[in-house]
């Protein structure tokens, strides 16, 4: 969106006004013995009367801020629920709140102009067609501009292919699948680094509470917003095109977050991977399209010989798997990528020419085993 100075301040006073909405309410909430949703929507017609700058804000995104409210609430009682270790609700400060949203109506879309209620018409760019009735709209404050989501009832469906695979997730292959087809890592943050720790050492170096300070925090705040975008750009076409193609794709149940902590496993690179939200992004896509997901257990998938079935150590600097005992030689993970689909056939499928050794192709993904954390 390009809002003008005046929209530009009606923008950010609806913000404030919400963010105050919404921590009154969670007050309110906090001080019930027995929580009263009726009670604390019932707030919005007295706040209006005793101060007058909530009249100033359309009434439905005010109402909106109850809504999420509770729905915060809902996904804390479905943690805790996980046996998952939660606090509570927190008050949100001038920085912490990003959204308004406008709910059924109190806003029109044409000829690139979208109507807020309250605040006007307002120039926005729209990157593809809107497709379906427009239900919702929520206005996002962005670091030095302003988005608007728009959501329709339109329903997209998205198609499965028929190819049944297994992958292999690392770091510079990022996947490798059991047809022996290859995605490399971009390494997004190792493609960053140098400017992100130029941008780090300035901000360090400037007056706390200077406006210098400021400038060089929203820099370094754009730098990471370029990363983060990159990653999931990414992240989206290669989910994309797997779902595409496959009907069936089985992967490890990876521990993500244990394999993490661990040392000397090159934990940087790993989080930068962003295994967690590639899996995220698969199985939603995968559910829309009809794609069945198959996760199964990662032991021993790299020491495991995908022509023979035997099993030797396989240290990380080791990428090519060659077998003491039938004299395979395959790269490790293809290999491994074999033997994660194997594990779902529940027999022996090699993928590959039992009579030839597989062409190898160096690589250096610094792969381990979610379950067996020995390094040799």
């Amino acid at each position: 969106m390009y809002p003008n100075k005046e929209q530009t301040k009606k923008l950010e006073f609806a913000l404030d006004t919400c963010r105050q909405a919404y921590n009154m309410m969670l007050g309110e909430l906090n001080n019930q013995i027995i929580i009263d949703r009726n009670m604390i929507q019932a707030m919005l017609p007295d706040l209006k009367i005793c101060e007058p700058r909530f009249r100033e804000v359309y009434s439905k995104t005010l109402q909106y801020e109850c809504y999420k409210l509770f729905s915060n609430l809902s996904a804390l009682k479905v943690l805790k629920g996980n046996h998952k270790k939660v606090g509570r609700l927190r008050f949100k400060g001038k920085g912490w709140f990003k959204t308004i949203n406008y709910n059924q109506s109190g806003f029109s879309l044409e000829n690139n102009k979208l109507h807020l209620s309250k605040i006007g018409n307002i120039k926005i760019k729209v990157h593809r067609d809107v497709n379906g009735n427009i239900k919702q709209i929520q206005i996002k404050k962005g670091i030095d501009r302003w988005y608007a989501i728009i959501i329709t009832d339109e329903k997209k469906q998205i198609f499965c292919g028929n190819r049944i695979i297994g992958i292999d997730l690392g770091i510079n292959n990022y996947l490798v699948d059991s047809k022996g087809n290859k995605t490399e890592n971009p390494k997004i943050l190792e493609q960053n680094l140098s400017k992100l720790k130029h941008l780090n050492k300035e901000l360090s170096r400037k007056k706390k509470g200077s406006n210098n300070r400021k400038k060089a925090r929203k820099r370094l705040s754009k730098l990471h917003l370029k990363i983060t975008n990159q990653r999931t750009d990414f992240l989206h076409k290669i989910t994309t095109n797997l779902v595409k193609e496959c009907k069936t794709i089985v992967m490890e149940d990876l521990n993500i977050k244990q394999m993490s902590q661990q040392k000397y496993f090159n934990a940087k690179n790993r989080v930068d991977a962003s295994w967690g939200k590639f899996t995220q992004l698969l199985n939603f896509k995968a559910e829309s399209a009809g794609c069945q997901i198959v996760k199964v257990n990662p032991r021993n998938t790299s020491k495991t010989c995908s022509q023979c079935g035997r099993i030797q150590d396989m240290p990380l600097y080791k990428r090519t798997y060659e077998c003491a005992e039938c004299g395979f030689v395959i790269d490790r993970d293809y290999n491994s990528a074999i033997n994660i689909l194997n594990k779902l056939a529940g027999q022996e499928l090699s993928g590959v020419e039992k009579s030839t050794s597989v062409p190898l192709e160096q690589v250096g993904s610094m792969k381990q085993e979610a379950l067996s954390l020995e390094v040799g």
